[in-house]
């Protein structure tokens, strides 16, 4: 059997060569697989031709941009997305995790941050935090005018429309429909959710509630299903009933 199948493929997404060449060699000696790719062309030539478990993408890359690859790759493959940015590009990191990234790292960077970053995206990916409840025997979960289909990961509407959900929104929703009308703090959703501790002004919980709402339809500034508590956090205040 080919040992090459039991390891993570990772592409790399970056129009500097030095860097395409030193995070592939660094990757492949730890144990991972390694492309790479110059722009989104290629990157797609690249999903196309062959499975890829993660994507590490620069933000700025020659023609379409990172921010606008992040987004499709977030709603059509539905890859895990680490992106890359340059110091200073909050704004840009910002909207990165609006579009679906499950991370980003900040240029310049140590290759073994990015290796951690990979490996624990790629766990969140795969399976719940240790202290998210296990999904419900038929995958199926209702609240509002909502199904959660925990096995296809996506949200179904009344009307039949499939909505896809990233990594980071399915975790993030799970969280709240296993903890109904219970006050969460920024703290405990960063945790629950990626198994990070929150850094000073760290905004990714708020980023990632708004982008949840606009899934759900639930305006941000009157919220029905998930409403801010002011100086506490947020509370899911729909009542939830999953299918047994």
């Amino acid at each position: 059997m080919n040992n090459e199948t039991h390891k993570d493929h990772i592409l790399v997404v970056d129009d500097d060569t030095e860097i395409r060449q030193l995070l592939k060699t660094y990757l492949e000696k730890q144990g991972l697989r390694a492309s790479t790719a110059i722009d989104g062309k290629t990157m797609w030539r690249m999903l196309d031709k062959t499975a890829i478990d993660l994507v590490v993408l620069d933000l700025m890359l020659p023609g379409e941009s990172g921010l606008s690859l992040c987004r499709k790759l977030c709603a059509n493959v539905q890859i895990p997305v680490i992106m890359l940015t340059a110091l200073g590009e909050e704004t840009d990191r910002i909207v990165g995790l609006e579009m679906g990234a499950d991370d980003y790292l900040v240029k310049p960077f140590n290759p073994r941050e990015l290796l951690a970053r990979i490996h624990s995206v790629l766990r969140r990916a795969r399976a719940f935090p240790d202290n998210l409840d296990q999904a419900p025997a038929k995958g199926l979960i209702y609240f509002a005018n909502w199904t959660l289909d925990t096995v296809a990961r996506h949200l179904i509407s009344t009307d039949e429309v499939v909505v896809p959900l990233s990594g980071g929104e399915y975790r993030l929703l799970r969280v709240f429909l296993d903890r109904p009308n219970r006050v969460l703090s920024r703290d405990q959703l960063l945790e629950l959710v990626s198994g990070k501790q929150a850094l000073p002004f760290d905004r990714s919980i708020d980023v990632q509630v708004g982008r949840l709402r606009r899934k759900l339809g639930d305006d941000s500034r009157e919220p029905r299903l998930i409403k801010t508590v002011r100086s506490a956090g947020y509370v899911f205040t729909e009542t939830v009933r999953a299918e047994a």
